[in-house]
């Protein structure tokens, strides 16, 4: 079985359809999203349009939370901005994504099991952030069954294998490749190039699971420039360079 995953597209349309268009010519046989879809100075309705017609199996991530719930003086300038442009139906859409989901041997989460705000591959701390220690990460994969844990929200790819054989997989972003947060200790992300990310997983004649970190061109310059016209100058350096 072989599988595309991807994550955290935050309304970057331009390298969403790249990602799509890279991955025709893979051999996979379904695409998984773990969220995080809209959020972000770009094109959000366009976007979750997009989504939709894709069909991927998807799960929410903190952003779709914030989008539908939280009070507009509470959001942050990104979830805003995806917020005012959506549709009634499309708000619906993302109200209807569960927040984690099992498809066979397969978990698909945006953190952790336990929450959609907690780093799996990557611990933050007063000291920044950091490749998460095997005991940090088997204490966060605890007791789920899955030979195959998916997640994202860090941006960062990365890959864990337990001692007991899961496979723990972060795809990285297709939308953004860097950021700054405050949360819940500051820190940066800088995966140092504009290229969308996203993995390939496949499941072996063994029965174990392996995977492929892949990265593709798109019109970055594009996307950087519509976030300089939408007020966000922080976001356009991210977008064109992959640093803060």
């Amino acid at each position: 079985m072989r599988i595309a995953v991807v994550s955290d597209i935050h309304g970057n349309l331009a390298a969403l359809d790249a990602v799509v268009a890279d991955l025709r010519g893979r051999g996979v046989e379904r695409v998984l999203d773990l969220g995080d879809l809209l959020s972000g100075p770009l094109l959000p309705s366009e976007t979750c349009d997009r989504l939709i017609e894709l069909g991927w199996p998807t799960i929410a991530g903190n952003h779709e939370r914030q989008v539908l719930d939280d009070p507009p003086e509470r959001m942050g300038e990104s979830d805003r901005h995806a917020a005012v442009r959506l549709r009634p139906d499309q708000r619906a859409w993302l109200r209807s994504l569960p927040p984690s989901l099992r498809l066979d041997e397969v978990l698909m989460v945006h953190g952790t099991p336990a929450s959609d705000l907690e780093a799996f591959l990557e611990t933050i701390d007063a000291g920044g952030i950091r490749a998460a220690t095997p005991a940090e990460v088997a204490a966060r994969a605890g007791a789920a069954d899955a030979r195959l844990i998916l997640c994202g929200h860090t941006h960062t790819p990365r890959v864990a294998r337990l001692a007991d054989g899961r496979l723990i997989v972060n795809p990285g972003s297709v939308g953004l490749q860097a950021y700054a947060s405050g949360l819940p200790h500051p820190h940066q992300v800088e995966n140092g190039s504009p290229h969308a990310r996203y993995a390939i997983v496949e499941r072996g004649d063994d029965g174990e699971w392996s995977a492929q970190s892949l990265q593709v061109d798109y019109d970055w310059t594009s996307a950087a420039a519509l976030a300089q016209r939408n007020g966000r100058p922080d976001w356009a350096k991210a977008l064109a360079t992959g640093y803060m």
